[in-house]
């Protein structure tokens, strides 16, 4: 009925209000001419004064040398400033005496010890059959010869896990219990949830140095978003009568804290350790890159050597060990609040206590029969068998097959095909041009502000001196969310359309999900060799889930009397899709853009180490070769960019709510 005054009015009024009316139904389009119309005018000063093409260097400012500076003085006063000394240097000290001694106690318990351990805690948080996958897991990692690597891994999450767990839980309280502190937190937090891993190592190398210290601080930083925010959410959400009825019976606020906020907000807290820990796990693989040690270093010494089959003898525990640890995590969570099932003697703390019996028991026993480092005589060696069907591979799939060509191929004419020609076309795009394009696009689906905070992460980029090695990566980015979202869409309207498929696809999305991202690297470096394709390959793979899962549960989500109207109009299926499921389900989609463009920069970043150059080896060659002022400035970059892309397919929670 609105629809039809405003036409009425549109139709019958004059030309002028016609216009306004128009602009007021459709206001992105008064947004593009109030942007024409600024541009109109400041584009030809700016290209007057600063011309076109790449960003001009009169804009530019070289950090190189100030950053450089700043490193030197670091490095020259790390072991003799009263900061390093005591502050910076006791927190390093922390740090890695608690990751020896978690490391020592993993290997006093034994592989039987730690073993039993991981399936005993699965038997009594989600029963026998995930006990069954832990043991089993456990048993895996020792036969791969990678016993020693998944401990020095265990020892260094625990830690940041831990420390995560405290600082999110703190910034949680805070957020939760005051307005004013939530209002700053969120953003701080938003920000932090799009920024690519290796966006977080380069301050702490800086700081800290390479080595353990510094891994372990920026898995912290990295895991600990997730527990604060959904801390806050989950105090923030409490029932408000049971507060009220709190609050009635007089309990001071430390009371109604301890007695009823945390123990209703119980799910999002386990919830939000569940997130820490699979964060962790991801940042502790890529902080090897820094020398964190463990599987990580391994599987980054075998890619940097091109050795599939080590890579993948590492990888696989990272996976296990991912799985596990999701499973088991979001098992507890399930289970937070019910009521105790199963045999009476095995409930609550007996069953407990049975665990820990049983497990010292197993502990026992393996430190007698000389159980403490995995024998050696018990490794199946995988590398060779797999560089042997990876040569095979290169042989025989490379290249040459008939009709459809090879691997190679593929990523060959993927590169020369869209990669190139993308790339060349944003890096020919005049600057100003560019700008223009990120203001358009926020401001469609978002406000001011986000176009604001998009140009502006923008300009950064070209202020910071690296416009044409962004221009690389956003070519990378766009080729592979471009790729992504057609298969994405594609898969996600058969599952929304065939509950068997949905079925079919839900245990892989789970697993695909709960990969760390530096494991993608290893197949398709096994499949396509190096450089820019097998990273957006990688990252296709990454964030195809996210895209499948959100995109199938918002069209799934579609009211159903819709769907029931339009197809007692006689709509067929496409008809359905096209004019009652995507509309309606907007907002999913654009959820799913936007988290498609999130996870896929991420691992187009760190592609870097497989060839994929542009910003993310400007942060590997920083690390590698001690030029931190290089890796520093495109680690900065990276921000810009990942924040940009962020504000650009994010749209406000305000036109949600309206659309909803």
């Amino acid at each position: 009925m609105a629809t039809a005054q405003a036409t009425a009015r549109t139709a019958s009024g004059p030309p002028g209000s016609r216009s306004l009316a128009a602009m007021r139904d459709r206001p992105a389009l008064g947004k593009i001419l109030l942007l024409l119309v600024i541009a109109a005018v400041a584009v030809p000063f700016a290209h007057a004064r600063w011309g076109g093409g790449v960003w001009p260097g009169a804009l530019t400012v070289d950090l190189s040398g100030p950053l450089g500076e700043v490193n030197d003085w670091i490095i020259g006063n790390r072991d003799s400033h009263p900061l390093f000394l005591h502050f910076f240097g006791h927190i390093s000290n922390a740090v890695v005496l608690s990751v020896r001694g978690v490391y020592l106690a993993l290997l006093a318990l034994g592989w039987a010890g730690v073993t039993a351990v991981a399936a005993l805690v699965a038997w009594r948080t989600a029963g026998w059959r995930l006990a069954l996958t832990a043991g089993l897991s456990f048993l895996v990692c020792g036969l791969l010869g990678m016993w020693v690597p998944t401990m020095q891994t265990l020892a260094l999450m625990t830690v940041a896990v831990l420390a995560s767990a405290v600082l999110g839980l703190l910034l949680g309280l805070a957020g939760g219990l005051s307005d004013r502190t939530f209002r700053v937190l969120r953003p701080v937090l938003d920000t932090m949830q799009v920024l690519p891993a290796f966006a977080y190592l380069l301050p702490v190398v800086l700081v800290f140095g390479i080595g353990v210290p510094g891994a372990v601080l920026a898995t912290v930083v990295y895991a600990a978003p997730p527990m604060a925010r959904l801390t806050a959410l989950g105090l923030r959400g409490a029932d408000a009568g049971v507060m009220e009825a709190v609050a009635s019976l007089g309990a001071t606020g430390r009371q109604r804290l301890l007695s009823a906020r945390l123990p209703l907000a119980r799910k999002e807290l386990l919830l939000g350790l569940n997130q820490t820990i699979m964060m962790a796990l991801s940042m502790a693989v890529i902080a090897s890159v820094i020398g964190a040690g463990g599987l990580g270093d391994r599987v980054y010494q075998a890619l940097s050597s091109v050795d599939v089959g080590a890579a993948l003898a590492a990888g696989i525990p990272i996976v296990l060990l991912a799985v596990v640890l999701d499973r088991t995590t979001e098992a507890a969570g399930r289970k937070a609040g019910t009521e105790p099932t199963g045999p009476a003697p095995l409930r609550g703390v007996r069953g407990w206590g049975l665990a820990a019996l049983i497990a010292v028991a197993v502990t026992v026993v393996g430190r007698f029969t000389g159980g403490r480092i995995w024998p050696e005589g018990g490794v199946v060696a995988i590398a060779e068998p797999v560089n042997t069907a990876k040569d095979w591979m290169v042989d025989h799939l490379y290249t040459g097959i008939p009709v459809i060509g090879g691997t190679a191929d593929w990523a060959a004419h993927f590169t020369s095909w869209v990669l190139n020609p993308l790339r060349d076309g944003l890096q020919g795009l005049p600057w100003w041009a560019a700008l223009l394009i990120v203001a358009a696009l926020a401001w469609t689906i978002g406000t001011w502000r986000t176009a604001l905070t998009a140009v502006l992460a923008m300009a950064a980029i070209g202020v910071l001196g690296v416009w044409d090695l962004s221009m690389d990566t956003l070519s990378q980015v766009i080729a592979a969310v471009a790729v992504t979202l057609v298969l994405g869409f594609g898969i996600a309207v058969g599952a929304a359309r065939s509950r068997r498929l949905e079925r079919l696809l839900r245990p892989v999305l789970d697993v695909f999900q709960t990969m760390p991202q530096f494991v993608y690297l290893i197949p398709v470096v096994a499949l396509f060799g190096v450089g820019r394709a097998p990273a957006a390959a990688a990252a296709v793979v990454y964030a195809l889930p996210a895209v499948v899962r959100i995109t199938t549960q918002g069209l799934r989500g579609v009211d159903p009397a819709a769907m029931e109207c339009a197809r007692s109009l006689g709509a067929t299926s496409g008809q359905q899709l096209r004019q009652v499921q995507i509309p309606l389900a907007r907002p999913a989609l654009l959820l799913a853009v936007n988290q498609g463009v999130v996870l896929v920069l991420a691992v187009v970043i760190i592609g870097g180490l497989v060839g994929s150059g542009a910003l993310g080896y400007e942060v590997v060659f920083g690390l590698a070769q001690g030029d931190l002022a290089t890796g520093l400035v495109a680690g900065a970059a990276i921000v810009c960019l990942g924040l940009m892309l962020d504000r650009v397919t994010q749209p406000t929670a305000r036109r949600q709510r309206k659309e909803s």
